[in-house]
């Protein structure tokens, strides 16, 4: 058996904890410093399944009050990225390699992404991986979808 990534290790110590939650996302935010730009909580993170929060605030709205195509964008990254990394043995590495977004609609209170595989899923030497990501408002009703390709690599064996 593979030994959890170092994600899933700080996520089980820090998130029992009062204002763990908060520190595991300013921690990941400092180890990826755009992500702090939607100031994103983690609320749940584990082989398969992880959902990030974001609030409605100034800092993520576009010119019409709505939150921002790209901090949706942006949480749906963070919440599949840290997810992948969770998910997928210590033998292999991920890296995004595109994503499909869908705009369905607007976003007009605080949202929610939920990141969603399998956590069976079997990992070869080398394969695209997409991590289907549905960010949902305060009324649970998907306004955006975006399915990402995580290209998932055996890591070289040192010699």
């Amino acid at each position: 058996m593979s030994k959890p990534s170092f994600a899933l290790t700080a996520w089980q110590r820090l998130s029992g904890m009062p204002g763990g939650k908060w520190a595991f996302s300013r921690l990941v935010c400092v180890k990826a410093p755009f992500f702090a730009s939607i100031s994103p909580k983690f609320e749940e993170l584990g082989p398969g399944r992880a959902v990030v929060s974001i609030k409605k605030r100034r800092k993520v709205l576009n010119h019409i009050g709505t939150v921002h195509a790209i901090a949706m964008c942006n949480m749906a990254e963070l919440a599949g990225g840290t997810m992948t990394d969770v998910t997928i043995p210590s033998t292999h590495r991920w890296i995004p390699k595109g994503m499909t977004v869908q705009y369905l609609l607007k976003a007009e209170t605080d949202l929610r992404a939920i990141a969603e595989i399998d956590p069976a899923t079997q990992f070869g030497d080398r394969m695209d991986l997409v991590v289907p990501v549905n960010v949902l408002n305060t009324k649970d009703e998907v306004v955006f979808r975006a399915d990402i390709t995580m290209l998932v690599t055996a890591k070289k064996k040192s010699q």
